[in-house]
């Protein structure tokens, strides 16, 4: 595998972290009734939605997409050194689980590695399906995805105040914060399993077939055709999710309708034209510009950056921390999560430098291969 292929890799996780940590850093920073709300300051209801229109349910795919596509790049790897690849990739599932529920318990409750790990169980089986049919299979899961999105706005129209009066919450004492997220996570799983898991599945297929057809070679056929439809995918990508958002914003203003619930069901079409439109302008950029080494590495090492800027976020807004919970608005949270995001990058790079690979890479490869 060509340096260059790896940079472009690496970079497509770097934008995908900066846009999760985006979309997640309200939920460590404002109690639960705030986010599903749009805020009264006309700044911070700007925010709220422009995050929803342009990173909520994009970002999280392209890091599926990758996921998907070092399924099959380590599936090569086992046969190139003879090993067992069911048995390394069994390891490798069973270990993201345990970091997933850790995670959890200790950082962020709307931890994906739990759901990846099942997920990546469902699309084991299929990895051997010739590429067109596993992009087959990911069409239909977005089918299944619009009922799950469906299914969530109809669940929002008739919840009424969801989350409200929660107490403890996530900006007391550490032990509070662990009561809160234990308290939640059965709740928050639940809801990430039909919002994210259909979408994700189809991610880990086409990423699957990506790696098949050599979809990171600069001149993959895949990749040529990719570029064509840019300006489709953008133009569906933005009217899809400009009908997402008011959808979402009809039913947390209680002004919805049958109609409100149908348009927040495109966000399963929306999410996906976006993300692959965010994919081909990642790669164009790979193909002219490189990013500092340190980020590199912090792309190669994306497992320990995903959490530690959750680490971070804690920090921040944690009453262990600095404990500025429920005292920035969506505005300042959303210029806030570069910085986090940065941040998380550089101290994951210097780590990785220095040692090698980050520290849940290690024992996570370390456990694969025993």
């Amino acid at each position: 595998m060509s340096s260059e292929r790896n940079a472009a890799v690496d970079l497509v996780r770097l934008v995908a972290l900066t846009g999760i940590c985006v979309v997640n850093l309200p939920f460590f920073a404002l109690p639960m009734e705030a986010t599903m709300v749009l805020p009264p300051a006309p700044a911070d209801r700007l925010a709220a939605m422009l995050v929803e229109f342009l990173f909520q349910a994009k970002f999280f795919l392209l890091f599926s997409f990758i996921f998907g596509w070092g399924m099959e790049v380590q599936s090569l790897s086992a046969e190139r050194a003879g090993a067992s690849f069911n048995r390394r990739f069994a390891r490798r599932l069973g270990l993201l689980a345990l970091f997933g529920v850790m995670h959890v318990v200790l950082v962020f409750v709307g931890d994906i590695l739990v759901l990846y790990a099942l997920l990546g169980l469902l699309a084991w089986p299929l990895r051997r399906c010739p590429p067109r049919r596993l992009l087959k299979m990911a069409g239909c899961l977005l089918g299944l995805s619009f009922g799950s999105a469906l299914l969530l706005g109809l669940i929002l129209l008739f919840a009424g105040d969801v989350g409200a009066g929660a107490t403890p919450n996530l900006g007391g004492g550490f032990v509070d914060t662990i009561t809160v997220r234990l308290r939640d996570w059965p709740s928050t799983f639940a809801f990430l399993a039909l919002f994210q898991g259909p979408s994700a599945l189809a991610a880990f297929l086409t990423g699957i077939a990506a790696a098949r057809v050599n979809f990171f070679d600069p001149d993959s056929d895949a990749r040529r055709r990719l570029h064509r439809v840019m300006p489709w995918l953008l133009l569906a990508g933005l009217a899809l999710n400009l009908a997402y958002v008011s959808g979402t914003t009809a039913v947390t203003q209680a002004d919805a309708g049958l109609l409100s619930v149908l348009c927040i069901g495109t966000i399963a079409f929306g999410g996906p034209m976006l993300a692959t439109f965010y994919l081909a302008a990642i790669l164009w950029l790979a193909d002219r510009w490189q990013p500092p080494t340190l980020l590199l590495l912090a792309g190669r090492n994306s497992l320990s950056c995903y959490v530690l800027q959750g680490v971070i976020a804690g920090a921040l807004f944690g009453g262990y921390g600095l404990g500025w919970y429920n005292s920035l608005g969506h505005a300042a949270l959303l210029g806030l999560s570069l910085p986090v995001a940065l941040s998380s990058m550089i101290l994951t790079g210097f780590y990785a430098q220095h040692f090698g690979r980050g520290p849940l890479e290690a024992l996570l490869r370390r456990f694969t291969y025993g």
